[in-house]
């Protein structure tokens, strides 16, 4: 068995509204990775299992190595049609919030959420959540939100109706937040919780080539041309920085989720506990950053880039050219300069 985290007058709460919802949306937030989608089709199967009217509306597009999952046709795109998607919140009884802890993170589809009066839920592993939901499950010590859908459904003492759909899902969503189980994953309830899903019948391997074993040649093309021409290392302070500006990116055709996981690229080098990942987007520059260790880079990310996150993994915007972007967080390498040393040398004692 696992540790009973939701407090269980949470778990009678949603219990509750879904007893009493007769349609459901689920969002989730802006750029949806796979702990996005599979923790909000891992609920939206359980939904309709239940009966409910259920719909996923995310703000933009998700990765084409994710579409491979069930339900994922059903997914409706904010972007694409958003009176249909305003309609669909205003009139529903009951908004789930998956993997995000401000309205912000969901860009436009967060106004309509604020406005709806649906009873809403939030389910999230990011710290520091706003107050705008009715019941807020919010547990940034569990590695994904996956995680947390899983042990609301057995909670509400659901398990044995959880379909292979549904645990097939959480899974994925479980395997992407953690780099296939390689950083922020030595629970050893992760392990419990993913035998009961393979006791539903969820083939993992085959997942993991779903989404992992599905990418373009192309994007493996940008990825060389990345580490030979975009890459910095300091090794003084056992960081690493790449980046992509918008020329690259059209040079080698990229699509949405081709660039996932090329912020850990940097922590393959021998000395490198710090990773930080630049790509020119839309009016902005994103930013993926990424530790080992104990170094703190959601700190590091809220100071330079208006971001947040997790210890091991966070991310951030800039709004401003790639040039300044990259000299900002160059110049400020130094102020965490006895952290980023501290920290390489603990690891190399380990």
């Amino acid at each position: 068995m696992f540790t009973k985290i939701i407090d269980q007058d949470k778990i009678t709460k949603v219990a509750d509204l879904i007893d009493k919802a007769d349609k459901a949306v689920i969002v989730t937030h802006v750029s949806p990775d796979g702990d996005a989608i599979g923790s909000s089709l891992g609920l939206y199967h359980y939904l309709i299992d239940q009966g409910l009217d259920a719909t996923i509306i995310v703000p933009n597009e998700f990765p084409y190595f994710l579409k491979w999952l069930k339900g994922s046709k059903d997914i409706l795109i904010y972007e694409k049609y958003p009176d249909f998607a305003e309609k669909l919140i205003s009139e529903t009884d009951l908004i789930f919030c998956l993997d995000f802890n401000v309205l912000s993170r969901i860009k436009n589809v967060g106004l309509a959420v604020e406005e709806s009066k649906a009873k809403k839920v939030l389910i999230d592993h990011h710290p520091y959540p706003s107050d705008f939901s009715d019941v807020c499950i919010s547990h940034p010590e569990i590695s994904s939100t996956s995680e947390l859908v899983f042990r609301l459904i057995c909670r509400m003492g659901d398990f044995e109706m959880m379909s292979k759909d549904s645990a097939e899902a959480i899974y994925m969503g479980m395997m992407t937040d953690t780099g296939a189980f390689t950083y922020n994953s030595n629970d050893s309830q992760i392990y419990y919780i993913i035998a009961q899903l393979l006791n539903k019948g969820i083939d993992k391997d085959y997942i993991y080539s779903k989404v992992y074993h599905s990418y373009t040649a192309d994007r493996y093309r940008m990825m060389g041309h990345m580490l030979s021409e975009r890459m910095k290392i300091y090794e003084e302070y056992g960081a690493g920085l790449i980046w992509l500006d918008n020329d690259d990116q059209k040079r080698f055709n990229s699509q949405k989720g081709d660039t996932e996981g090329f912020a850990n690229l940097p922590l393959n080098i021998r000395g490198v506990t710090f990773a930080v990942f630049m790509r020119e987007d839309d009016g902005m520059i994103k930013i993926s950053l990424r530790s080992q260790g104990d170094f703190p880079c959601n700190t590091f990310s809220a100071q330079c880039f208006n971001g947040g996150g997790h210890l091991n993994a966070s991310g951030g915007e800039f709004y401003g050219s790639l040039v300044e972007a990259m000299a900002l967080f160059e110049n400020t390498l130094p102020e965490y300069a006895d952290l980023l040393i501290n920290n390489k040398n603990n690891l190399e004692k380990k």
